[in-house]
This record gives C-alpha cells, sequence and structure tokens, in this order.
C-alpha cells in the first residue's frame, strides 16, 4: 500500500512541477497572462512548485525503505524519472497540440522504461 501511496503522490507531484516548469508557456493565450512580466511568472511558477513539494516529500519519505516503505533511494529516483516523462508526454499531447511526439521521442521513452525494468530487476 505505502508503493501505491507513493506512485500517486509521485504522479500529482510532476503533474505540479510540469505545470510550474511549462505552463507558463501558454499564459500568453489568456488575457490574464499576456502582459505577465517574467518576475510575475516566476512567482506563479513558485506557487505551483510548492504544491509539489506538499506531494513530492512525503512520497519519497514513506517510500523509502530506511523509512518503513518498499523503495531503495535509487528505485525511488528513477520511478520519479519514468513519472516525470509520462505526465510531460501527457501534458504536451494535450496542452501543446502544435508539439509532435515523433518516433525517436517513444523509443527513447521506451528506453528509460527499459532502464526502470533493468534497476528494479534482482540479478
Amino acid at each position: 500500500m505505502r508503493g501505491l501511496r507513493t506512485i500517486g503522490f509521485l504522479f500529482i507531484s510532476n503533474t505540479f512541477m510540469t505545470f510550474a516548469w511549462y505552463g507558463h508557456l501558454k499564459f500568453k493565450e489568456y488575457d490574464w497572462g499576456r502582459n505577465l512580466s517574467l518576475i510575475a511568472i516566476i512567482l506563479i511558477s513558485w506557487g505551483l512548485a510548492f504544491f509539489e513539494y506538499l506531494f513530492q516529500v512525503p512520497a519519497n519519505e514513506g517510500g523509502f525503505k530506511e523509512n518503513g516503505g518498499p523503495f531503495s533511494l535509487v528505485e525511488l529516483k528513477t520511478i520519479q524519472e519514468a513519472i516525470t516523462l509520462t505526465v510531460f508526454m501527457i501534458f504536451t499531447t494535450v496542452l501543446f497540440k502544435n508539439e509532435k511526439l515523433g518516433w525517436n521521442h517513444l523509443v527513447g521513452f521506451g528506453l528509460i522504461v527499459l532502464a526502470v525494468f533493468v534497476i528494479f530487476k534482482k540479478w
């Protein structure tokens, strides 16, 4: 159960972080965002990152083996990276319709999934 909670929290945290890092690129499409200064955009992104940390810290705290969780530090980082790319691919295809994911992107993502397998495999 701790493993699923960790993964769920990492999905939520990565969603907030993806919006913090890339969501502001859509602000100019809205009346309220057309004239925002760079400092305003940074502050909005920081505000979103705050919510990212509200989920990321408990995910890692509860998921870490030394705290009773199921994952090693390397496994936590690997899960986080795979989730980050998954969230980013969804974000890109839904919000940035002009961005196309090519075969090379999918192959690269597949290699990351393969890396997850290699890291989690008990050799």
